[in-house]
């Protein structure tokens, strides 16, 4: 089959995506679970605890966006060359994909494991004593698991390249139960609060990685992974993988860093103003789920449909996924939004706390609904084509000159607190929506090769 004969059902047969978006939608939703376990098992620890996860999780997010960033760009080059039906350097990019996921998740493993103090010290200086004790033993634990998260997602990756996206979703249910199990057993069966709740998240982690490189052994797969007991490096594959990749990490490591300057203002704020932003961050991901996990989707579909010449039809599903996004989240938006004061109960929150961090909420939801999906889902279709340079330079300039810089004067210099700090993030959200429209609509993404 050349180029010229692939159509749209070639590369998307019947029940395709579905088979893709369910299974994706259900298993960001047992994800965020794992977040949301150790966050309010912890917090019967007391704030101190719920804070010092809070803290180290912005760090464990900048890394992980890192390794997801690498996952992003090898799906990239695998879904395309699916779509364009070469097989073998399809199987080629799995191979380069997982190696250079595990050597650079286990390198910045150890350079975390050595310098643990002085980075937690770099970054939340100014926090109390036991918040900085809870963050030391949590973030020990924590950078252990890299190298087997990086192992999950990049399994995870190549699964949704194939359409096969149950996959993940039963080993995201496996790891769940892993983990709140052993939350319930370390927290409130022995009395180790974080401790625990580190524990019980690597020991998840490490089967989840485990069984994603057992089961990426399979030859029956569409493509599957071979040659681990020859670990060299394709380095035409690996450029092409990094091509989308260092940009995508480049990006999310720069938001997350910036992300981690605003976490130091809320700091700076006192530990109450740390536990209520912890609490209303947890809740706000919710509401997330639809967008990010169709945004993954995007990638594989977008990926097969570039990589097979078809650039109209990567356009017509990158709006149907827009308007799905925009359902699903207008819904997670009005459910979280009515149940919102339950929810945050269970972090365990002091009177002023707690009321603080419903009222962040409740306006998230609204805006949320409104700017999320052109924000964060759309630039995934520009990603997925290989136009990662646009969506690093303004990714990269909204966070810096709107969340971060804006963080600062709304905080300080006009007074509004731990609110200044989301009314700056809804400013940078802004900025992105106007940028990445304006691309899409342009086209030229559309003309775009990789492989």
């Amino acid at each position: 089959m050349t180029n010229s004969t692939i159509k749209e059902s070639d590369i998307f047969p019947r029940g395709f995506m579905r088979r893709l978006l369910v299974p994706i939608i259900v298993e960001q939703f047992l994800a965020f679970t794992i977040g949301l376990a150790d966050t309010i098992m912890v917090s019967s620890a007391g704030e101190a605890a719920i804070s010092g996860v809070s803290l180290v999780d912005q760090i464990n997010i900048l890394l992980i966006q890192i390794f997801a960033a690498l996952a992003t760009g090898g799906a990239v080059i695998v879904s395309q060359y699916i779509g364009r039906g070469e097989k073998q350097r399809a199987v080629n990019s799995v191979k380069q994909l997982t190696l250079i996921s595990f050597y650079a998740a286990s390198a910045i493993m150890t350079v975390c494991l050595l310098f643990c103090p002085q980075i937690l010290r770099a970054i939340f200086g100014s926090v109390e004593a036991d918040v900085m004790e809870n963050c030391k033993t949590y973030f020990y634990l924590s950078v252990v698991s890299y190298p087997f998260l990086a192992l999950y997602n990049s399994g995870a990756a190549v699964f949704r390249s194939m359409g096969k996206s149950r996959i993940t979703m039963v080993t995201s249910i496996g790891m769940n139960i892993i983990n709140v199990v052993g939350n319930a057993v370390l927290i409130f069966g022995f009395g180790l609060g974080v401790l625990g709740a580190a524990a019980a998240t690597l020991v998840s982690r490490v089967v989840g990685g485990v069984v994603m490189t057992v089961l990426m052994h399979n030859k029956n797969n569409d493509v599957y992974l071979e040659g681990l007991k020859k670990p060299t490096l394709d380095f035409k594959l690996v450029k092409q993988i990094l091509y989308i990749g260092i940009p995508g990490g480049i990006e999310n490591g720069m938001f997350q860093v910036g992300k981690l300057l605003v976490a130091r203002v809320v700091s700076d704020l006192g530990t109450s103003a740390t536990a209520a932003n912890a609490a209303a961050n947890t809740v706000a991901m919710m509401s997330n789920i639809p967008g990010s996990a169709i945004g993954l989707a995007l990638v594989a579909v977008v990926g097969r449909a570039m990589g097979a010449r078809l650039p109209d039809v990567a356009e017509k599903h990158t709006k149907r996924f827009l308007g799905l996004t925009y359902l699903l989240m207008l819904g997670m938006n009005i459910l979280i939004f009515v149940l919102v004061e339950p929810i945050v109960s269970l972090f365990s929150l002091s009177g002023a706390t707690g009321a603080e961090a419903v009222d962040i909420v409740r306006i998230f939801c609204i805006v949320s609904s409104v700017l999320w999906p052109l924000a964060f889902t759309l630039p995934n279709c520009l990603r997925a084509s290989g136009d990662v340079k646009f969506t690093l330079v303004v990714s990269m300039l909204s966070m810096w000159l709107c969340r971060v810089a804006m963080s600062y004067v709304f905080c300080y210099s006009l007074g509004y607190g731990l609110h200044g700090v989301w009314i700056a993030m809804y400013v940078d959200w802004v900025a992105r929506v106007i940028f990445f429209v304006i691309r899409f609509l342009q086209g030229k993404w559309k003309k775009l090769t990789i492989v």
